[in-house]
């Protein structure tokens, strides 16, 4: 039965190895560059993030807009805009600390392709909804 079992589970990671190549083309297709760029883009998004939410809410004399986000809620009820920055940086690194430790167990453990698959699906949704925050406030401080 043990035999068996080992056939069944190495069986189970060909399958798995030969399904990578299209997880990997799919986050080709999402990300076509290097890995390392997306990281860039992700600390490049946070400060953006911040600066329009600063811009907004400080500078713009406006005072009808709120934050609506409930970390930085929180953040800026604890200690204001400086503790904001350092959650939205911090928020960015736990996500990206998290896509480059999957990444790194997937690559561990012979899924090289899953292993960029991961990274780049995990970081994905947070670069859309970071983006779509900026472009609204962008959109608030034009009006």
């Amino acid at each position: 039965m043990f035999k068996s079992t080992k056939a069944i589970l190495n069986k189970s990671r060909r399958i798995d190895r030969s399904l990578g190549r299209y997880a990997e083309a799919l986050s080709r297709f999402l990300w076509p560059w290097r890995e390392l760029w997306l990281l860039i883009v992700i600390g490049l998004l946070a400060i953006l993030d911040f600066t329009s939410t600063y811009a907004l809410l400080e500078l713009s004399g406006k005072n009808n807009f709120y934050e609506s986000g409930r970390l930085a809620i929180w953040a800026l009820e604890i200690g204001g805009f400086p503790f904001l920055f350092v959650v939205d940086i911090a928020a960015a690194g736990v996500i990206s600390l998290a896509a480059f430790t999957a990444r790194h167990l997937y690559i561990k453990y012979g899924f090289r392709d899953y292993g960029r698959a991961a990274f780049v699906f995990l970081l994905t949704p947070y670069i859309i909804m970071t983006a779509f925050a900026i472009i609204n406030n962008i959109i608030l401080l034009l009006r």
